[in-house]
């Protein structure tokens, strides 16, 4: 509300345009994003049926085996590392998979400092989510029908599709990751403290062990056993992954990997982990609870997306971004823009529809590229989230801990990122001559 509360009166103020005009083009964008919102939904349900199927727990309690429990430093660590992996592979996954794992790691080495351990839990959402394969912005970019490129009302934002080969799997990018996620484990290990580290007790510990989702009970009539049949599991995921990889084949993974292709290839994975299809079924339902944020707070962030398409604001914007930057500061200024308003909106996909006509109509009139603007802002929705409250809320809700307890830790490792990223963009421009 406070951001549309801006954009409403930038329109007013800065674009010349009427209350009326201003309130029609909110109510005209309003519900034009909900079927982005649906796709991001699935992603979080998908991801949440995957983390809590049985053998992916088991696997999790193995790996939190590895560390040398005297080593704390150890456990840290192995947090901070596979939340790099996870936040590559799938954001949500990142973001629900630390929240369970730090239990089975912490039974496991309890002298490890606990408010460190939920930092580097938090690496990969702070670091690489946005560059990876779950990168809203870019997906966006590579879905057929997106609505920059088929909108609802109003004028394309972009001409032609940007599949990943071009984006997620661009050389700097790869590169950029490898070394961004390499600092944030580096500083989060040094960070540990020598003496005075945070425990917890035995008690806190069992409190804080996950459960699998319960199914019901057979009732032992041929109904519940057609219910629980395998066979239908096995049947959906053939159904979901056929044409997926006929597109893989045939059209290639780049030109394939878009939102529905990444939201197919999870819930295969799920449906194949669990097996039982009441199980995959409760898994589900319980990741829905997971995504009620994204259900209720798109069609409000359509609506700002209405008031910057419909109306001059995208272009009395673009024409303001291009006044205070040069080709080669414009990926630094779209960075650190994006990091900044990603505090009010953290939401990359979201953000990034709010963004995208008046950056890119800016980055037009300076001479810079559009996956140059894309991947600068899709680093800047990455960066502030170490000190961001609403990304910790999963892991904070197992833990027990306030955010207060971690945000120092949180703060220091984003300086370093921070200073990381703020190189690479002034090397960018060189990179894409």
């Amino acid at each position: 509300m406070a951001l549309t509360a801006v954009v409403f009166v930038l329109a007013v103020t800065g674009a010349d345009v009427s209350p009326h005009e201003a309130l029609l083009a909110w109510g005209g964008g309003v519900w034009t994003l909900v079927g982005l919102a649906m796709q991001f939904t699935l992603t979080i349900v998908a991801a949440y049926a995957c983390i809590t199927a049985p053998v992916v727990y088991r696997a999790l309690d193995r790996l939190a085996a590895l560390p040398n429990p005297d080593i704390p430093r150890q456990a840290v660590f192995l947090v901070g590392a596979l939340s790099i992996v996870a936040a590559y592979l799938n954001w949500a996954f990142c973001l629900i998979g630390g929240a369970l794992f730090i239990p089975f790691v912490y039974r496991r080495n309890p002298k490890t400092d606990v408010r460190l351990l939920v930092v580097a839990a938090l690496l990969g959402q702070g670091t690489v989510w946005h560059g990876g394969l779950s990168g809203s912005a870019p997906l966006i970019m590579a879905t057929p029908g997106n609505p920059l490129i088929v909108p609802a009302k109003g004028v394309a934002v972009i001409d032609r599709l940007y599949p990943i080969t071009e984006t997620l799997l661009n050389g700097f990018n790869l590169t950029y990751l490898l070394i961004v996620g390499i600092v944030a484990v580096a500083v989060t290990v040094l960070l540990h403290p020598a003496r005075g580290a945070k425990t917890l007790s035995e008690k806190d510990v069992l409190a804080m062990m996950p459960h699998i989702a319960e199914i019901p009970l057979s009732e032992g009539t041929p109904a519940a056993a057609i219910s629980r049949f395998s066979g239908w599991s096995w049947m959906a995921a053939l159904l979901l992954a056929y044409p997926l990889g006929y597109g893989f084949i045939h059209a290639g993974f780049g030109a394939t990997w878009t939102i529905n292709a990444y939201n197919a290839t999870f819930f295969v994975f799920a449906l194949l982990l669990h097996r039982n299809p009441l199980s995959f079924l409760a898994a589900c339902r319980a990741g829905l609870d997971k995504a009620w944020g994204i259900v209720i707070q798109f069609p409000f962030y359509a609506g700002i997306f209405g008031l910057i398409t419909l109306t001059p604001l995208s272009h009395w914007i673009g024409e303001w971004f291009a006044k205070i930057a040069a080709p080669q500061t414009f990926a630094l200024t779209v960075y650190l823009y994006s990091a900044l308003i990603d505090l009010f909106v953290p939401s990359g996909g979201a953000k990034w529809m709010l963004e995208a006509p008046y950056l890119l109509s800016a980055g037009k009139e300076v001479g810079t590229s559009v996956v140059e603007i894309l991947l600068a802002y899709s680093y800047g929705s990455s960066t502030p989230n170490l000190i961001h409250p609403y990304f910790a809320i999963p892991i904070l809700a197992v833990t027990g801990l306030r955010f207060g307890e971690i945000v120092g830790y949180g703060l220091i490792v984003t300086a370093a990122t921070l200073t990381c990223t703020c190189g690479a963009m002034l090397l960018m421009p060189y990179w894409f001559q």
